[in-house]
């Protein structure tokens, strides 16, 4: 245990977390992300939610301030699915940033999370709650 990282944030977590360098994305999937086809760093964080590991991760990573830091799957056209989750991500990186985050298709956002540094697997139930985080530089 250590002080002042959150309960939620595991060690392979944190050692990701702590690996990856300005510009590096980490992708947060929700429980039907196909992570561990995606990319060969996957971390398992079943039973938490999505936005719940959001929160615990931006209390130590800090978000891109020079490109789009927050990017989230887009609904496939013609799906009425709501999403509110998408909601609450907003309100979890306003402190963080003043960029709203972009949505990528689909398919789009598959071939990014190939490319990104770390998959993190949720327990997350709600549909299209995916998203991908930039590092930025800690100034402090």
């Amino acid at each position: 245990m250590l002080k002042g990282i959150p309960s939620i944030i595991s060690p392979e977590l944190l050692k990701i977390l702590m690996e990856m360098g300005h510009g590096d994305e980490i992708v947060i999937g929700d429980g039907n992300f196909p992570g561990a086809r995606i990319n060969q760093r996957c971390v398992r964080c079943d039973g938490h939610g999505a936005a719940e590991l959001l929160e615990a991760i931006l209390k130590l990573f800090p978000l891109d301030v020079y490109q789009k830091p927050v990017y989230l799957m887009e609904k496939v056209p013609g799906d009425d699915v709501k999403t509110p989750i998408w909601e609450e991500y907003a309100e979890l990186i306003k402190p963080y940033t003043k960029e709203k985050p972009e949505f990528i298709e689909r398919y789009a956002f598959y071939e990014r999370a190939e490319k990104a540094y770390a998959v993190v697997m949720t327990g997350e139930k709600a549909l299209y709650a995916n998203g991908i985080l930039k590092k930025g530089v800690v100034i402090e």
